[in-house]
Protein backbone atom coordinates (compact mmCIF):
# COMPACT_ATOMS: atom_id res chain seq x y z
CA UNK A 1 0.00 0.00 0.00
CA UNK A 2 1.25 3.67 -0.68
CA UNK A 3 0.69 6.42 1.65
CA UNK A 4 0.53 9.80 -0.54
CA UNK A 5 1.48 13.07 1.83
CA UNK A 6 0.87 16.61 1.67
CA UNK A 7 0.37 20.11 2.59
CA UNK A 8 -3.26 21.17 3.02
CA UNK A 9 -2.60 24.83 2.57
CA UNK A 10 -6.88 25.78 3.18
CA UNK A 11 -8.43 24.04 5.65
CA UNK A 12 -11.96 25.01 5.24
CA UNK A 13 -13.99 21.39 5.14
CA UNK A 14 -13.86 21.40 1.42
CA UNK A 15 -10.55 19.54 0.14
CA UNK A 16 -10.86 16.77 1.73
CA UNK A 17 -14.78 17.16 2.95
CA UNK A 18 -15.36 15.04 6.06
CA UNK A 19 -19.04 15.11 6.60
CA UNK A 20 -22.27 12.93 6.00
CA UNK A 21 -19.64 10.10 7.48
CA UNK A 22 -17.41 10.07 4.17
CA UNK A 23 -14.55 11.62 3.80
CA UNK A 24 -14.33 12.90 0.75
CA UNK A 25 -11.09 14.73 -1.68
CA UNK A 26 -13.10 15.43 -4.72
CA UNK A 27 -10.95 18.84 -5.68
CA UNK A 28 -7.53 19.84 -5.60
CA UNK A 29 -4.23 17.24 -5.72
CA UNK A 30 -5.67 15.81 -8.99
CA UNK A 31 -2.31 13.58 -8.79
CA UNK A 32 -3.19 12.05 -5.43
CA UNK A 33 -6.44 11.39 -6.94
CA UNK A 34 -5.47 9.97 -10.26
CA UNK A 35 -2.77 7.61 -8.57
CA UNK A 36 -4.49 6.29 -5.01
CA UNK A 37 -5.85 2.82 -4.99
CA UNK A 38 -8.28 1.30 -3.07
CA UNK A 39 -6.42 0.67 0.13
CA UNK A 40 -3.86 3.67 0.09
CA UNK A 41 -3.62 6.26 2.82
CA UNK A 42 -4.11 10.16 2.24
CA UNK A 43 -2.48 12.46 4.83
CA UNK A 44 -2.82 16.25 5.47
CA UNK A 45 -0.71 18.19 7.24
CA UNK A 46 -0.78 21.97 8.04
CA UNK A 47 0.98 24.45 6.45
CA UNK A 48 4.32 26.29 7.47
CA UNK A 49 2.26 29.81 7.49
CA UNK A 50 -0.04 28.36 9.98
CA UNK A 51 -0.36 27.18 13.97
CA UNK A 52 -0.60 23.61 12.52
CA UNK A 53 2.48 23.61 10.95
CA UNK A 54 3.48 19.90 10.40
CA UNK A 55 0.42 18.78 12.33
CA UNK A 56 -1.72 15.71 11.19
CA UNK A 57 -5.35 17.35 9.83
CA UNK A 58 -6.32 14.15 8.39
CA UNK A 59 -6.05 10.69 7.65
CA UNK A 60 -7.62 8.81 5.02
CA UNK A 61 -7.66 4.86 3.80
CA UNK A 62 -9.19 5.19 -0.16
CA UNK A 63 -11.71 2.46 0.08
CA UNK A 64 -13.72 4.04 -3.01
CA UNK A 65 -12.58 5.56 -5.89
CA UNK A 66 -15.29 7.23 -8.66
CA UNK A 67 -15.52 9.44 -11.55
CA UNK A 68 -17.23 13.32 -11.06
CA UNK A 69 -20.09 12.14 -12.74
CA UNK A 70 -20.75 9.15 -10.48
CA UNK A 71 -20.20 11.23 -7.49
CA UNK A 72 -22.83 13.87 -8.83
CA UNK A 73 -25.22 10.89 -9.86
CA UNK A 74 -25.13 8.64 -7.01
CA UNK A 75 -27.53 9.08 -3.98
CA UNK A 76 -25.53 8.86 -1.17
CA UNK A 77 -23.13 11.81 -2.59
CA UNK A 78 -26.46 14.16 -3.01
CA UNK A 79 -25.91 15.34 0.73
CA UNK A 80 -22.68 16.81 -0.56
CA UNK A 81 -23.71 19.08 -3.40
CA UNK A 82 -23.10 22.83 -2.01
CA UNK A 83 -26.14 24.73 -0.72
CA UNK A 84 -25.03 28.46 -0.89
CA UNK A 85 -27.90 29.77 1.33
CA UNK A 86 -27.53 26.87 3.82
CA UNK A 87 -25.16 26.13 7.10
CA UNK A 88 -21.33 26.66 6.47
CA UNK A 89 -21.20 22.88 6.20
CA UNK A 90 -23.85 22.85 3.58
CA UNK A 91 -21.70 25.45 1.58
CA UNK A 92 -18.69 23.85 1.47
CA UNK A 93 -19.72 20.82 -0.48
CA UNK A 94 -17.68 19.64 -2.66
CA UNK A 95 -20.03 17.46 -4.94
CA UNK A 96 -19.24 20.11 -7.69
CA UNK A 97 -18.68 19.05 -11.10
CA UNK A 98 -20.21 16.93 -13.78
CA UNK A 99 -19.63 16.44 -17.36
CA UNK A 100 -22.68 17.87 -19.90
CA UNK A 101 -22.57 18.63 -23.85
CA UNK A 102 -19.07 18.24 -23.94
CA UNK A 103 -17.99 20.40 -21.59
CA UNK A 104 -17.56 20.53 -17.85
CA UNK A 105 -20.24 22.34 -15.68
CA UNK A 106 -19.05 23.44 -12.19
CA UNK A 107 -21.72 24.77 -9.60
CA UNK A 108 -21.51 28.03 -7.26
CA UNK A 109 -19.26 26.37 -4.64
CA UNK A 110 -15.93 27.49 -3.17
CA UNK A 111 -14.22 27.20 -6.57
CA UNK A 112 -16.43 29.24 -8.33
CA UNK A 113 -16.11 32.80 -8.55
CA UNK A 114 -18.46 35.48 -6.97
CA UNK A 115 -22.01 35.27 -7.88
CA UNK A 116 -21.31 31.39 -9.40
CA UNK A 117 -20.02 32.00 -12.38
CA UNK A 118 -17.43 29.43 -13.17
CA UNK A 119 -13.80 29.57 -12.42
CA UNK A 120 -11.88 28.41 -15.16
CA UNK A 121 -8.47 27.57 -13.25
CA UNK A 122 -10.09 25.53 -10.86
CA UNK A 123 -12.04 23.65 -13.68
CA UNK A 124 -8.57 23.11 -15.05
CA UNK A 125 -6.76 21.89 -12.23
CA UNK A 126 -9.68 19.66 -10.55
CA UNK A 127 -10.79 17.98 -13.62
CA UNK A 128 -7.48 17.31 -14.95
CA UNK A 129 -7.86 13.76 -12.87
CA UNK A 130 -11.68 12.51 -13.09
CA UNK A 131 -11.53 10.78 -9.49
CA UNK A 132 -12.83 11.09 -6.27
CA UNK A 133 -11.12 9.17 -3.54
CA UNK A 134 -14.13 8.24 -0.82
CA UNK A 135 -13.26 6.53 2.56
CA UNK A 136 -15.24 5.98 5.60
CA UNK A 137 -12.23 4.65 7.36
CA UNK A 138 -10.86 8.50 8.29
CA UNK A 139 -9.85 10.56 10.89
CA UNK A 140 -10.44 14.37 10.11
CA UNK A 141 -8.84 16.25 13.07
CA UNK A 142 -9.07 20.26 12.23
CA UNK A 143 -8.36 22.57 13.86
CA UNK A 144 -7.38 19.68 16.83
CA UNK A 145 -4.37 18.81 14.48
CA UNK A 146 -2.03 16.67 16.52
CA UNK A 147 1.53 15.54 15.97
CA UNK A 148 2.55 12.32 14.39
CA UNK A 149 4.80 10.29 16.90
CA UNK A 150 8.40 10.53 16.83
CA UNK A 151 8.62 6.81 14.60
CA UNK A 152 6.02 8.16 11.91
CA UNK A 153 7.26 11.86 11.16
CA UNK A 154 8.95 10.46 8.52
CA UNK A 155 5.59 10.86 6.78
CA UNK A 156 5.19 14.53 7.00
CA UNK A 157 5.25 16.67 3.48
CA UNK A 158 6.87 20.06 3.70
CA UNK A 159 6.17 22.21 1.01
CA UNK A 160 4.01 22.00 -2.62
CA UNK A 161 2.97 19.11 -4.71
CA UNK A 162 2.96 15.54 -2.20
CA UNK A 163 5.11 12.72 -1.42
CA UNK A 164 4.63 9.13 -1.80
CA UNK A 165 5.80 6.37 0.70
CA UNK A 166 5.45 2.41 0.67
CA UNK A 167 6.72 2.38 4.02
CA UNK A 168 5.10 2.48 7.86
CA UNK A 169 1.68 1.62 6.86
CA UNK A 170 1.06 -1.14 9.36
CA UNK A 171 2.79 1.46 11.78
CA UNK A 172 0.46 4.41 11.37
CA UNK A 173 -2.95 2.32 11.81
CA UNK A 174 -1.84 1.13 14.61
CA UNK A 175 -1.25 4.68 16.50
CA UNK A 176 -4.47 5.67 14.73
CA UNK A 177 -6.84 2.70 16.03
CA UNK A 178 -5.10 4.18 19.40
CA UNK A 179 -6.58 7.02 19.31
CA UNK A 180 -9.90 8.07 21.65
CA UNK A 181 -12.34 7.93 17.98
CA UNK A 182 -12.24 7.80 14.50
CA UNK A 183 -14.22 10.36 12.19
CA UNK A 184 -14.41 13.79 13.11
CA UNK A 185 -12.75 15.23 15.79
CA UNK A 186 -12.57 18.96 15.34
CA UNK A 187 -14.28 21.76 12.76
CA UNK A 188 -12.48 22.89 10.13
CA UNK A 189 -9.35 25.29 11.02
CA UNK A 190 -10.92 27.98 8.90
CA UNK A 191 -14.97 27.33 9.39
CA UNK A 192 -15.12 30.09 11.01
CA UNK A 193 -15.80 33.42 9.97
CA UNK A 194 -18.58 32.78 7.01
CA UNK A 195 -18.39 31.52 3.45
CA UNK A 196 -15.18 32.07 1.59
CA UNK A 197 -14.41 31.29 -2.08
CA UNK A 198 -10.92 30.17 -3.49
CA UNK A 199 -10.07 31.69 -6.79
CA UNK A 200 -7.25 29.67 -7.20
CA UNK A 201 -4.60 32.08 -7.67
CA UNK A 202 -2.31 30.43 -4.73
Amino acid sequence: MTIFSYVIPRDFGFAPNPFYNICSLATCKPKIRKNATLGDWVLGFGSADSRFKEKLVYAMKVDNKITFDEYWNMDAFQCKKPIMNGSIKQSYGDNIYHYENGEWKQEDSHHSLEGGAPNEKNITRDTSSNNVLLSSYFWYFGKEAVDLPNELQILIHRGRNHSKFTILEPQLEEWLKKLPKAGIIGDPAMFSGGFKRYDGES
